[in-house]
């Protein structure tokens, strides 16, 4: 399966690896991303890691609750899928745009 590689030469080639992946994932900790609902009445920003940073919302909203609420479960899920896609962007760069699954991601 590997051929002739040295064992050695793999262990090396893992902990490259591995060491691109924590790069990767302190990168991506750092990045911002931000969602917006309603035309931009409710606005979510979030980090790499799925934390909610700040929410902005128009203070017209404040008067009506049922329209707050559906708002920002919008922008919130929205921020939070930009986050998981932007995890799938960097695993993918890491694999070289290569996909082992065969099918998008």
């Amino acid at each position: 399966m590997f051929g002739n590689m040295d064992m050695g030469d793999l262990g090396k080639m893992l902990g490259d690896v591995q060491a691109k992946a924590q790069e990767m994932q302190e990168e991506s900790a750092n990045k911002t991303y931000t969602a917006k609902s309603g035309g931009g009445m409710v606005e979510v920003e979030a980090n790499g890691k799925g934390e909610i940073l700040d929410i902005s919302l128009d203070d017209s909203l404040l008067d009506d609750k049922d329209a707050l609420q559906i708002l920002l479960i919008t922008a919130v899920n929205e921020v939070l899928s930009e986050v998981e896609n932007g995890k799938k962007d960097m695993a993918m760069g890491m694999l070289g745009g290569m996909n082992p699954f065969g099918s998008k991601i």
